[in-house]
């Protein structure tokens, strides 16, 4: 018994790892990698493992960093089921279909851009995404399920986003029993709408993600004391503020936090923009699981018939309604995508806004390096956008404490509430983010800890 580390090896993204029991395969995870071109690029590059293989595949939630190959390992020859939370395959369904329509588009702009060269296949396409789709099986926290000969899984809360999920895999072979937890992404303690990620009670190793291994996320307190600021700065500015934004859970997050300070953050002043329609469905899908919500949000969902409508708040779905916006120069709040200001909407509104002095863009979740996000966060005084330099003279600012991510502190705390200091394994992280929770997890709790390396073998 081992699980080989495929992906998320010193780096955030491209979550896989190879489960082996046997003559049985189980893949956690399947994600892209993300980042700059040349780091995407590696996404086309052959599995290290023939798909045709592999019994099952586990998936902890649905962000692209862990889902986003599915399509290309059932188009490769995967036949078996992904398992994962039923909130997360609705998310899927969506974030799937989506990112399948963005390579199409991708692909068939460089196809032009070439000429009559030969044309530009994507990655992978909407049917593929459909296809991919038709492999879930839908599990509920708690529930033990057998995936595979020597193989049960159990999900439990990850607190991350609506769905995400800790990873229980207990193994058998010749008599001999091992239990794997791997984290996928946990949320940070008192998050809006969730509950807060369970505790693991027994482990043999475990697969720990450490995206913010090296610091502290502000007080919750303190976040809100901060956008309130970001928004009376912004008004008195008389610009827009552009907020860009994960489609699921940050954008929710944000609706929700809005609901909860609408009067206290004068609000009603502004028109909402939620300028994405990925973020739309997943809030369509957020309103119908809230289920796994924690009591306070369920307690407010269940006041609304429309729970993430605020009455300022449009809907965009279409091209036409975006680029409307772009007329709006004051008291507008745009929420749009993607998140690290890669691609979708939010680039247009950057290009329209971020020469002007009054804009205000604020930075809520994590940006990978090579991304025009982190260039924000890192003070670039030009952003190259759709070939052009725009300056940026606009005022960023970075709310680290609304990242869905745990930080240090909460990390060591929930690895430390599991009896007996399991070995573990850090992933899902920088290096430097990975080195300092090491340090910590060694010289605070005594854990026996690896920072392995791309294709290392971890026997169990």
């Amino acid at each position: 018994m081992h699980v080989q580390i495929l992906g998320a090896a010193r780096e955030v993204t491209g979550s896989c790892f190879l489960v082996t029991v046997g003559r049985h395969q189980v893949l956690v995870e399947c994600g892209l990698i993300q980042g700059s071109r040349d780091r995407e690029r590696h996404n086309a590059d052959p599995f290290p493992f023939d798909p045709r293989q592999l019994d099952a595949v586990v998936l902890t939630h649905a962000h692209l960093d862990h889902s986003g190959r599915l399509p290309l390992l059932v188009r490769e020859g995967f036949a078996g089921k992904v398992y994962t939370h039923r909130a997360t395959a609705d998310l899927c369904a969506i974030l799937l279909q989506d990112a399948a329509y963005l390579m199409e588009k991708d692909a068939e702009r460089e196809s032009r851009r070439r000429g009559d060269r030969r044309p530009v296949a994507p990655l992978y396409d909407r049917e593929d995404a459909r296809a991919a789709q038709q492999s879930f099986r839908a599990v509920d926290y708690g529930q033990r399920i057998r995936i595979c000969d020597g193989a049960w899984l159990t999900l439990r809360d990850a607190g991350h986003i609506l769905g995400s999920a800790i990873a229980e895999i207990e193994l058998e072979e010749e008599g001999t029993r091992r239990r794997l937890v791997v984290s996928g992404d946990l949320g940070q303690p008192d998050a809006p709408i969730l509950r807060d990620a369970e505790t693991v009670r027994r482990a043999d190793l475990v697969l720990l993600e450490s995206t913010y291994g090296d610091r502290l996320h502000r007080p919750w307190a303190a976040t809100w004391e901060e956008i309130g600021g970001i928004l009376r700065e912004a008004r008195e500015h008389g610009g827009n503020v552009l907020i860009p934004s994960f489609a699921v859970g940050r954008a929710q997050e944000i609706l929700y936090v809005f609901g909860q300070h609408f009067e206290e953050w004068g609000l009603g002043d502004w028109q909402i923009f939620l300028d994405s329609p990925m973020a739309i469905e997943a809030t369509d899908v957020y309103a119908r699981h809230a289920r796994v919500y924690d009591e306070q949000a369920r307690e407010w969902h269940g006041e609304r018939a429309q729970p993430y409508k605020l009455p300022n708040v449009h809907f965009t779905r279409t091209p036409e309604e975006s680029m409307a916006i772009n007329a709006v120069r004051e008291r507008a709040i745009v929420i749009a995508g993607s998140g690290m200001c890669s691609g979708g909407r939010i680039t247009h509104h950057l290009r329209h806004h971020l020469g002007n002095p009054g804009t205000h863009v604020m930075i809520v979740g994590f940006q990978a390096i090579g991304t025009p996000g982190r260039a924000l966060v890192d003070g670039a005084e030009v952003l190259r956008l759709f070939g052009e330099e725009i300056p940026v003279r606009a005022k960023i600012h970075t709310v680290g404490g609304l990242s869905a991510h745990a930080d240090q502190a909460a990390l060591l705390a929930w690895y430390g509430a599991m009896p007996g200091r399991p070995p573990v394994a850090l992933v899902h992280g920088e290096e430097k983010a990975m080195n300092a929770l090491a340090a910590r997890l060694r010289d605070d709790l005594g854990a026996d800890v690896t920072v392995p390396s791309q294709g290392q073998m971890i026997a169990l």
